[in-house]
């Protein structure tokens, strides 16, 4: 067995290393490099076989990553080629090479070599700032390969340049990699610039909108009057697959129940008095697109049954027609209303909640996430400003306070229109508090029967807390509540 010391490396080596140098540092997918490297290493040494193993990142085990002529599961165990060599180049850190390991020592008792008619084997460890990060193997069986003492300090001198260039794709990948994940979390946080907010809750929300956006799974939007619920279906339709496709709202509680069908599925020319001419409906209209089914709930039981068809079947029945017209149309669907108290109560179809449920987005009021409205209150500043031409640059201290005492009952387009009216009120290049009109300040602690008793705990902790200056501990001993409790809540509920 001889060790590589003295490096002497013919003229044509040091040319071909030349052009492998600027080859394999331009290749930047680590998979491709690997492969590269290995077929440049058989072919300069004229060898059979060979594979490349590298150290595991999280594991720190030396995996297989390229191969050639030998089976990925014999690499694994090594069975097929001299375990020893390997294991000597690891430990030792420095090349080894056999001319004919039959006559080599070192392999008199290696079964492998013997079973496998193993002739020459080269192995250099593939080392960055004398770490060991790899090893690179080849052998030939049958006769002997091209190897020499040049050989071994071509291949050395070869694999310092791999290690390099290996080390250098990894890099690459992972910063990729990671500039993917920065990339999709920024997307997720910007892509729906026109629903601002950074809460807890409205986090959550941008994060399962952002799993919906490029499908066409049905989405049920629920929320109180006001918190946003068409601005989140026209979000997800104009930043989704179908962006360039047509988007139909209906407010189905605006549109009289003896209209809604012919409204909703058109009809043909005779089907009832004044149907002069066949007219598409507002479903076939948003055909490839989507249609945003606004207060679903108000929808009657007896049209309902077709509802359902139409979202189970992608086919709708015009008034008066006698053929099934075939709609490639997303449903996004909203209410204010507790869908799952309409079932119970017998006002809505039970099969129909389900095939709607299928993606719930749950849009929380404004008092719960009082976080945003510093931002929410900015953005419509804002866009306010500009419409009527005034210089007004952000709010007192003591405006925003007032806009946090506020109780929002009727949620952001409550908020939006108090900054509309406050922007047309102000003189000055900031909004004071006199610009800010608002109806009578709602007493948040008073606690009236109907109440959810989520709403009756917030209340009652947020009142605790403001009477103990935010002390949480003297909040929960008050309450008779454990202070885990109280965190839990505090930053549930943003107080």
């Amino acid at each position: 067995m001889a060790a590589a010391n003295a490096v002497n490396i013919p003229d044509q080596y040091l040319e071909a290393l030349v052009e492998i140098s600027r080859e394999i540092n331009s290749i930047q997918e680590s998979g491709i490099l690997l492969e590269r490297t290995l077929e440049i290493a058989l072919k300069q040494l004229a060898a059979e076989r060979g594979f490349i193993l590298l150290t595991d990142s999280e594991s720190g085990e030396m995996q297989p990553r390229a191969s050639r002529n030998i089976d990925s599961a014999s690499i694994s165990d090594i069975s097929e080629i001299s375990n020893s060599s390997v294991q000597k180049v690891m430990t030792e850190k420095r090349p080894m090479l056999t001319f004919d390991t039959l006559s080599d020592e070192e392999f008199d008792r290696t079964q492998s070599v013997v079973l496998h008619k193993i002739s020459s084997i080269a192995c250099v460890p593939l080392l960055l700032k004398g770490e060991l990060i790899g090893v690179i193997y080849i052998d030939s069986r049958g006769q002997k390969a091209a190897f020499n003492r040049q050989s071994i300090d071509f291949l050395s001198a070869f694999a310092n340049q791999a290690a390099v260039a290996i080390q250098n794709a990894r890099l690459m990948e992972s910063l990729r990699r990671e500039n993917k994940l920065l990339r999709e979390e920024f997307q997720r946080m910007h892509a729906f610039k026109e629903i601002v907010g950074s809460s807890k809750s409205m986090t959550a929300v941008f994060q399962l909108m952002s799993k919906v956006v490029n499908n066409s799974t049905t989405v049920l939007v629920v929320g109180e009057t006001g918190t946003g619920k068409e601005m989140v279906a026209r979000a997800i339709h104009y930043n989704g697959i179908r962006k360039d496709k047509p988007f139909v709202a209906v407010n189905c509680a605006a549109i009289p129940d003896n209209l809604l069908e012919s409204e909703l599925y058109g009809y043909k020319k005779g089907a009832f008095t004044g149907a002069t001419s066949d007219k598409s409906g507002l479903i076939e209209t948003a055909n490839h697109g989507t249609i945003f089914l606004d207060e679903i709930s108000e929808i009657p039981l007896n049209l309902q049954a077709k509802l359902l068809r139409f979202l189970q079947e992608k086919e709708i029945m015009p008034v008066g027609g006698t053929e099934q017209i075939a709609v490639d149309v997303r449903v996004i669907a909203a209410s204010n209303r507790d869908l799952a108290e309409e079932v119970r109560e017998g006002r809505l179809r039970e099969d129909l909640y389900y095939r709607l449920n299928i993606i719930p987005i749950q849009l929380p009021p404004l008092r719960e996430r009082k976080k945003d409205i510093p931002l929410l209150a900015q953005h419509f500043l804002e866009k306010h400003r500009k419409a009527v031409g005034k210089e007004i640059k952000a709010f007192q201290h003591d405006a925003l306070e007032k806009l946090l005492e506020y109780g929002w009952a009727g949620n952001v387009r409550e908020l939006e229109n108090v900054i509309e009216r406050a922007v047309v009120m102000a003189s000055h290049d900031h909004i004071v508090p006199d610009d800010i009109m608002l109806r009578e300040l709602q007493d948040e602690s008073r606690i009236d029967a109907g109440m959810k008793l989520d709403d009756i705990s917030r209340v009652l902790l947020e009142k605790t807390l403001r009477a103990f200056e935010g002390n949480k501990t003297k909040t929960a001993e008050a309450m008779g509540v454990s202070l885990r409790w109280v965190h839990y809540k505090s930053k549930e509920w943003d107080l």
